[in-house]
């Protein structure tokens, strides 16, 4: 459904029958590749307990993309949406780029988070210098090591362009390579390389969430896969170590996403981990 957020229409999905049911908004990663597909199969099971909300943010998806793309902005456009779903608190998770805006939403806004979820990310930019080397360094990967350059620099040149990039890129984001499963998820991808630049050109570089991370009041919980090559396990210790409380678990056998390739493991972590968390 569309939903008028701040001026700008998202596209929302709300999994979950029952009105009185806590809610649980999830944030998808990669700005102007994210969309609502992967908040969706790993979380929409839990519409037994929540009413789940996945939506495309701003300049994503087939969301409307009215500037600005700034973390401020779309944290702004999380807590609209917890407004028009009437609620006061709610659980929220986010993965890879959405764990930005996920951790930005908590400290922010601590009295609003009943527990917090965040899926293979980082508090800082440290992981940038890794991201072209592990391109570069692979043999899955072919591709021409400027275009490589420019997608971190956020100078993508146009959708085609960021399409030759993420179809090839992808075969190193799963613990298992699976060239069907990359191809199509490629081709479902709806690209909106403008916000990318944005997020990689004037986010990113200035991104650093670290010494506020003890701002955060709720419970949480960090999941990474093993192999991750984009935000290694480093940065999710890092991230459990300036959070009181907070868990860590590793997934041995994935990559950028359990959700995906270790849905029974994930589903059973996050549930328990829930159960914990909003009993107290």
């Amino acid at each position: 459904m569309r939903v008028g957020i701040n001026g700008n229409e998202l596209e929302v999905e709300v999994f979950g029958d029952d009105p009185s049911a806590p809610v649980m908004i999830v944030h998808h990663g990669a700005p102007g590749l994210g969309s609502r597909a992967e908040p969706r199969n790993g979380y929409s099971a839990f519409r037994d307990r929540f009413r789940v909300v996945t939506f495309n943010a701003r300049g994503s998806g087939e969301s409307e993309g009215k500037p600005p793309f700034t973390h401020a902005q779309w944290v702004a456009d999380v807590d609209a949406l917890r407004q028009w779903l009437g609620v006061e608190r709610f659980v929220m998770a986010g993965g890879s780029y959405g764990g930005f805006i996920a951790m930005e939403s908590a400290i922010r806004h601590p009295e609003r988070l009943s527990a917090l979820i965040l899926r293979d990310t980082a508090a800082d930019n440290s992981f940038r210098p890794g991201f072209s080397k592990a391109f570069l360094n692979s043999d899955r990967v072919d591709l021409d090591p400027d275009l490589i350059r420019r997608v971190e620099r956020g100078e993508v040149r146009s959708n085609e362009e960021f399409r030759e990039f993420w179809r090839k890129a992808l075969r190193i984001y799963s613990h298992t390579y699976d060239p069907e499963a990359v191809e199509a998820r490629a081709a479902a991808t709806p690209y909106r390389f403008e916000t990318h630049n944005f997020a990689f050109s004037r986010n990113e570089p200035a991104y650093d969430v670290k010494d506020r991370l003890g701002l955060v009041a709720c419970p949480t919980l960090v999941v990474v896969g093993r192999s991750d090559p984009v935000t290694p396990v480093w940065c999710s210790e890092g991230i459990v170590a300036r959070i009181k409380g907070a868990r860590l678990e590793i997934f041995e056998k994935s990559g950028h996403s359990p959700p995906l390739e270790e849905p029974e493991k994930f589903q059973r972590v996050v549930r328990d981990f829930l159960d914990e968390a909003l009993a107290r």
